[in-house]
């Protein structure tokens, strides 16, 4: 390819990489309160919650990614399908069974399919890292008449981030990977768009300049973690 050409794919995969950190930021700020969510279930003493909550982590963890978006995706149009032959849905039918077709619905189903798997990892790591604490410091709080409310966000909560901070920054920096997983059901971003500029020019270069996206999006995240871990210095 000529510098020219290695130009205007830039400019292309420019064009798409807002698509790629908009999938990035929803999937952040949402997997990880859900995490912590589902972290407190799987703590429940009512042991039916608890094992749902683990079979829920099970099947995240023990499937494949690019499975789970495929299943969100086709599930509703095929549910609504389904009631539509049943002759619930009415006149709408035709309108619901196009829903896959609708970018916006394209966008949900992948945002619900990666805080669905990436909540059920963060679960495990706030998981281990809420257990690591020792007891006697729940005890200890106890005794100084703080409440289980101030204990958790006074004494807990600060040294479970400066414990789990190395865990999720390697699964943020998977997260940024797996974002070119939404190609599968053709959502317009980086690594689709390099694909098609690859069949265009029979060069795989594109591809290499989509690889260099994903660096410079890493190299990013890394830093800034490394800046945040510095802040939990001063837990020790």
């Amino acid at each position: 390819m000529t510098f020219e050409e290695v130009k205007k794919v830039t400019e292309i995969l420019l064009e798409f990489l807002p698509n790629t950190l908009k999938l990035f930021a929803w999937t952040i700020v949402l997997s990880i309160p859900v995490g912590v969510l589902v972290t407190m279930l799987k703590k429940c003493r009512f042991k039916p919650i608890s094992w749902l909550t683990n079979l829920y982590i099970l099947v995240m963890r023990g499937t494949p990614l690019m499975l789970q978006i495929i299943a969100i995706y086709y599930a509703v149009p095929l549910i609504i399908a389904s009631a539509a032959k049943q002759g619930k849905t009415g006149g709408v039918y035709d309108v619901l069974t196009n829903i896959k077709n609708n970018e916006n619905y394209m966008f949900i189903a992948l945002v619900t399919a990666f805080v669905l798997n990436y909540a059920a990892y963060f679960a495990e790591i706030f998981r281990g890292g809420i257990e690591a604490i020792p007891k006697g410091q729940y005890e200890a709080a106890s005794m100084l008449g703080m409440t289980k409310m101030q204990t958790f966000f006074r004494i807990i909560l600060p040294q479970v981030t400066k414990r789990v901070i190395p865990a999720t920054s390697n699964e943020v920096i998977v997260l940024v990977k797996d974002t070119s997983l939404a190609n599968v059901i053709a959502f317009a971003e980086i690594t689709m768009k390099a694909k098609q500029q690859m069949n265009l020019y029979s060069s795989i270069t594109p591809l290499f300049i989509a690889g260099a996206f994903y660096f410079v999006l890493n190299a990013i995240v890394t830093v800034a973690f490394a800046v945040i871990e510095k802040k939990f210095d001063y837990y020790k």
